[in-house]
Parts: structure tokens; sequence; C-alpha cells
């Protein structure tokens, strides 16, 4: 008996500012698609300037889901976002549209595509005992307990290197050997259409310059306020996004403006200098890379009549 066809979907990725947004709406309105959000800032309904969420005129032109959906004042996991959008290419293929996911979060679409690690919750009283320890004890643990992640982690990445300590500590067996059994991931039973934006280093550069001060005049500091207002708590995602901390030390008068927009620019640049070196170097080697700016309608048509090829 033949094997079903699997269903298609559809994946723009890259560094911020890239122009996902553009080339996702465009193949949306070509390709009767919904647009699948994949970023992990944009996912928080208190972020609508600063995480650059499409406008409600874009949104207006096509179906986009989990966009805002979550309140800032919780965390949202990427295990919990891939179910949701799971769920959410499940009702576009269902209703015969194209599910079209658009982000540049790395781990969000490889927990997707690729599954997680199954761990069982981490014992609280080990969990506290681990982040009582100093920088240099835990990484002194980490070496002694699982020497193989303190080999691949920086002795100073506190967040992983507690993490991976947790984790042997609680069930007896390293991280790496839980993320050899991944489960979850949807890679098997869709075709994965993906196209990775890694334009020229210096258009991205002034992309994310001019971007945040054009945030800045579409009300970027009134979102803070009002983000403030709500007292959430300062270590949630929302309270870490680009520009939150820039625009709250100046509100507070620890800043002028200058330096507020110089040290956010500073921010966005290293994200996305992360972000495209994770896109370049991390996603399999087929995966086709767009080495080109897309900064205009004729590019934007470029690129959509490529992925049409690949969806053909």
């Amino acid at each position: 008996m033949p094997r079903p066809t699997r269903p298609p979907v559809a994946l723009i990725a890259g560094p911020t500012a890239s122009g996902k947004s553009a080339v996702a709406l465009a193949l949306a309105k070509a390709a009767d698609g919904v647009v699948i959000n994949a970023d992990a800032s944009q996912v928080y309904a208190d972020l609508t300037v600063l995480s650059a969420r499409p406008s409600p005129e874009e949104a207006a032109q096509a179906p986009h889901r989990l966009f805002g959906y979550i309140d800032g004042a919780q965390a949202c996991s990427a295990a919990a976002w891939a179910a949701d959008a799971r769920s959410e290419i499940g009702a576009a293929h269902t209703s015969g549209r194209l599910p079209i996911l658009v982000g540049g979060t790395g781990l969000y679409l490889r927990t997707l595509i690729d599954g997680i690690a199954p761990v069982p919750d981490i014992d609280l009283d080990v969990r506290e005992r681990v982040r009582a320890l100093s920088v240099s004890a835990a990484y002194s643990a980490l070496t002694s307990e699982d020497p193989a992640a303190a080999a691949r982690l920086n002795p100073a990445d506190t967040t992983r290197v507690a993490r991976a300590l947790e984790v042997v500590r609680s069930t007896g067996r390293t991280l790496a050997d839980w993320q050899s059994q991944l489960t979850g991931g949807i890679g098997d039973e869709i075709r994965l259409h993906p196209l990775i934006l890694l334009p020229p280093r210096d258009w991205l550069v002034a992309r994310c310059d001019a971007r945040f001060c054009s945030m800045l005049d579409q009300g970027a500091v009134e979102e803070v306020q009002r983000l403030r207002s709500r007292n959430v708590d300062p270590g949630l995602p929302v309270m870490r996004a680009i520009g939150v901390l820039e625009i709250c030390d100046w509100l507070d008068g620890l800043t002028d403006r200058a330096t507020m927009i110089e040290r956010a620019q500073i921010a966005t640049r290293r994200y996305a200098k992360r972000q495209y070196t994770w896109f370049n170097n991390q996603p399999p080697a087929e995966w086709p890379r767009w080495p080109s700016p897309v900064n205009d309608e004729n590019e934007v048509d470029l690129v959509i009549k490529f992925l049409q090829n690949m969806l053909t």
C-alpha cells in the first residue's frame, strides 16, 4: 500500500530584521497560506512594537496565528509553543491552507521539527541546591559529574551549567543522554520547505539600527510604560526583551536618550549576529540560504517564485 503523501509546511527563518515577515506575508497571499509565528518575543501580547509584530493592516491580509497570544506575566516555553504550533499546522492543513512558519528562534523550530528531550521534572530540592551554588562551584561540580557537558559549556554560562548539573543530579542521566532520545517532533510527518534569509551583514546591521529608531516613533516607550505598570516579574522573558531594559533605564533617569538608543541598537546587533551564526551553521546544509537583501518588492517576488518552485 503506498505511503500517504506528507502535507507541506513552509518555513521562513533567519535573523531579526532580515525581511522574514514580508516574505511570509507575500507567500501566504500567493499560496493561500496561514502565517504561524516562530519568534519567542512575538508570542507575548505586551510586545507589539518592540517585537516588530506584523501590523493590523498586514495581519488582515492573511491569517496570522500565535502572535501576541501569551500574557507577558507568563513564560512561554519552547515545548508549549511547539504544541501550539503543531495544532495550528494541523488546523491549516485541515482547512486546505499552507502553514507558513516564520521566525528567528532556533530553539522553537528545533523543538517543533526534531522534538524535545523527555527530561522528567527536576526535583525541587535538587534545583534549589544547584541554583544556590556559586558559578565556579557549579561548574566544578559539573566537571566531576558530567565532564562531557562541562567540556562543551562556557564556565560562565550559568543557566546552561545549572541545567546540566540539575538534570544529572535529579535523574541520574546526563542531559546529552536525554537529548539523544528526542520525542514529539513533526519532521517525519511533513514535507518541510525551508528557506533561510542570510543577507549581507552590513545591510542587516543598518536595518537593525534603523528599526529601533522606528520603534521609538511607533510607541515603544509607551509600550514599556504600560508593561511596567503591570509590575511583571523582572525575571520573565517579556521583561528581558531587547529594548525593555534600555528604555526602563532611560525612564528612570539612569541614561540619556542617545545612550538608550545606542545600547538598544548594540543589543539588537549582537542578537542578530548570534542568530546569523546559528542559522548559518546549525540547520542542515541542504536547507537553502538566500544571501541577497530582501528590501523591495522585486526581491520579495524573486523569493516567492523560488519558494513556489520548491512547493510544486
